[in-house]
């Protein structure tokens, strides 16, 4: 087993240094890699597809004993919110919170959404000017915080306090979480928690809104949740609904930087832009793996993976796979098939994927259309310190109209 493990190192500065060329070179030796007792790395596509599509692959991390430990164990706070969220649930109770949840996602409703999102991308990029900026600080980051505020229901002067809270709690997702994070993360949720009951209190027999929150405060007797689903989940969508579109952006706009062919393509055919932000998102995703835990014997490439083993599917590995993607390196903006994994696939197929893309395609389309010069102005980049969501803490430009 050591000699495995020297394969895959997850403190390796290499993989710090080039994760696509880290993965390259364990998809090349063993794409179906265990590295301990119980753990199993998957880094080609049809892999990783079939892992999210596995009726034997569950979601419920919250009731395996040793994951709820190294978080605080089964009773804390962060636990108590997670073993609550959509995202960790299995079968019927995933189906049930789903329904709900997905009525402000259609594509729909997120259509409506349109004008008021070109409006905030306007307003920040007003604001922002010509010259130097940074396009994290400046448009990535408040704007979808701006719009899942709006989509959820949370008052404008409330949602830095709500990002920051969202964001401790999150870190619960990472395969390791430090000491420092678990008490942080154990001290922000009852903070939310108790925030957003208040909030729910004020509401309570005022006329309905369409946000989500109205939503799940209104529905029927036969969907209602209680109001510890209802405080999990809106915390679960406010830091998954800007988080990942943060990044999605931060890492599209520097792999157009690094390959300029590409974005000149962009900008001299605007209609390239809807299968150029499921490019962007392939290789770059915003979301750098997914796990699931094996609920009965399951086989890839020939290895069997016995039940119970915590399986991770690399989701920046398989959109780097030649196997299913010609010149994976290569920004290819008219790129069409495979579909991109970035947004996950099969029962937990990202509910917000519409809503993203269309923030991004905006913020691209409104930055092409209103400057015609954007030079990045250094390539030793800050990122974020999450395991499994990957973007950029900066992204300094000059830009020229």
């Amino acid at each position: 087993m050591d000699g495995m493990s020297v394969l895959y190192d997850p403190n390796d500065p290499a993989l710090a240094a080039d994760r696509f060329a880290y993965y390259k070179r364990l998809r090349e030796a063993d794409p179906v890699h265990e590295i301990a007792a119980g753990y199993w790395l998957l880094t080609r596509y049809d892999d990783v597809e079939a892992l999210l599509r596995s009726p034997h692959s569950s979601s419920a991390f919250p009731k395996d004993p040793g994951w709820a430990m190294s978080r605080g164990g089964p009773t804390c706070p962060a636990m108590r919110s997670v073993s609550k969220w959509l995202l960790l649930q299995d079968g019927a109770e995933h189906r049930r919170l789903r329904k709900l949840i997905a009525r402000v996602f259609t594509p729909r409703y997120i259509d409506r959404l349109r004008p008021r999102i070109g409006e905030i991308v306007d307003g920040l990029l007003d604001s922002m000017g010509e010259g130097e900026v940074d396009l994290i600080r400046d448009l990535a980051l408040p704007m979808p915080v701006a719009v899942v505020g709006e989509l959820l229901g949370i008052p404008v002067e409330d949602r830095a306090r709500c990002r920051d809270w969202t964001d401790k709690v999150g870190y619960i997702l990472d395969p390791d979480v430090t000491p420092r994070r678990r008490i942080a993360m154990n001290k922000a949720e009852p903070e939310f928690r108790a925030y957003l009951l208040d909030l729910m209190a004020s509401r309570r027999g005022a006329d309905p809104d369409h946000d989500l929150l109205s939503v799940l405060m209104t529905a029927e007797d036969d969907e209602q949740l209680t109001e510890e689903e209802v405080v999990a989940n809106i915390l679960l969508i406010f830091n998954a609904g800007h988080e990942t579109t943060v990044n999605l952006i931060g890492n599209g706009m520097l792999a157009l930087l690094r390959q300029p062919e590409a974005l000149e393509a962009l900008r001299a055919d605007p209609g390239l832009m809807a299968t150029a932000v499921d490019e962007l998102s392939r290789f770059d995703p915003p979301v750098t793996l997914s796990s699931r835990i094996a609920t009965a014997e399951m086989e890839f490439g020939g290895k069997v993976i016995p039940p119970g083993s915590h399986v991770i599917g690399f989701l920046d590995a398989a959109g780097r796979d030649p196997e299913r993607y010609p010149d994976p390196d290569r920004l290819d903006l008219s790129r069409t098939e495979p579909r991109t994994l970035a947004f996950s696939a099969g029962p937990h197929f990202c509910l917000g994927a519409v809503l993203g893309r269309l923030e991004a395609a905006t913020v691209f389309s409104k930055l092409l259309e209103r400057y015609t010069k954007i030079e990045l102005l250094r390539e030793d980049l800050p990122v974020n310190s999450h395991f499994n969501l990957h973007g950029l803490l900066e992204l300094p430009l000059r830009l020229s109209r």
